[in-house]
């Protein structure tokens, strides 16, 4: 296995508006949660815009479903 191209590094995230529509909430929501410590954001490298990890929503998802979230 190699190392990552650099556009694969982020491969596996999502942007907010891209990470509210894969939640069914609102971009507002994410960075309310962001603020509250519900969910990490991750910031882009070169613009600072948030970034949120799939593996990190599928988390957030699973929990929401066993009803473990709030």
């Amino acid at each position: 296995m190699g190392a990552k191209s650099p556009s694969g590094l982020l491969s596996d995230f999502l942007t907010v508006r891209a990470a509210a529509l894969y939640l069914g909430v609102s971009a507002s929501t994410l960075r309310n949660w962001d603020r509250a410590g519900k969910l990490k954001a991750f910031r882009h490298p070169i613009n600072g815009y948030r970034l949120y990890n799939r593996k990190q929503l599928d988390k957030l998802l699973a929990k929401v479903v066993r009803g473990k979230w709030g």
